[in-house]
């Protein structure tokens, strides 16, 4: 076995003649938080959909506990117990919080032993203590989705996503959309995913809500590495100078090619 549950080895990503991923190596440990971070444009939505199994690599390899795989289709990689959450967070308002707990995934009972349907009673008693488990405290599983704030719309997909299996959770942007106090208690919530022993990848630009959780970082811009770093190697004032140094910094090569100096 691998020590890395999920890892990328050297990945490009191409669509047509347009790169949008060179060379990105990134290695995840069992029980690690793992910050993606860059700004507008560095690549991060392609390397999302690449993880979860909406894009293949053009070049490289995707590894999950150490094996070569390839997704054809996000559901098999959630088979391979890698789960993403997305910023839009693939929740119906109106339904309650029980259905959209269990949305694609129903248990259901059978009426008078024949008519099978959705057994809405165990239903919303597994989410109220699926969620009090992550330290969500529901009062009615059965008031619809819509009523509840960002963070706790948040809370809720991961909470569903680490219920359903998820070894591996990537998290798009979790935190963009929040105030302080909401942020802070997603922010909590991967602590607690990470007390479990599951890995998380957390996609941000925000550097002030990924350094208090982070284990470690990689910094992309332009669809390019800008490197990785643990911890004790990094401080946050550092990744925030190589995150604006490095949109720079691309931008003066880009200028200076093809100039003789």
């Amino acid at each position: 076995m691998s020590d890395h549950i999920l890892a990328l080895e050297n990945v490009s990503k191409r669509f047509g003649s347009v790169l949008a991923l060179q060379n990105i190596t990134m290695r995840l440990k069992e029980g690690e938080v793992h910050c993606l971070l860059g700004d507008n444009g560095a690549g991060k939505s392609t390397l999302i959909k690449t993880l979860a199994g909406v894009h293949k690599p053009t070049e490289g390899q995707y590894l999950v506990d150490g094996m070569p795989v390839v997704f054809n289709s996000p559901s098999e990689a959630l088979d391979m117990g890698v789960a993403t959450v997305y910023q839009d967070l693939a929740l119906v308002p109106l339904l309650s919080v029980a259905r959209n707990f269990f949305m694609g995934r129903e248990p259901m009972k059978k009426l008078l032993g024949l008519v099978p349907v959705m057994d809405i009673d165990y239903a919303a008693e597994t989410a109220r203590a699926k969620l009090a488990e992550m330290g969500i405290m529901v009062r009615d599983p059965h008031q619809a989705i819509g009523t509840m704030s960002g963070g706790e719309k948040q809370c809720l997909a991961i909470a569903r996503a680490i219920h359903f299996g998820a070894r591996v959770l990537i998290l798009d942007e979790p935190t963009a959309a929040l105030g302080v106090k909401q942020s802070f208690n997603v922010l909590k919530l991967i602590y607690k995913a990470r007390e479990r022993g599951i890995s998380v990848i957390f996609i941000t630009h925000n550097v002030h809500h990924a350094y208090p959780v982070g284990d470690s970082f990689t910094l992309l811009n332009r669809g390019k590495s800008l490197g990785t770093f643990t911890k004790d190697t990094v401080t946050k004032d550092e990744l925030l100078d190589m995150m604006a140094g490095g949109a720079e910094m691309q931008t003066l090569m880009s200028e200076l090619d093809g100039v003789t100096i």
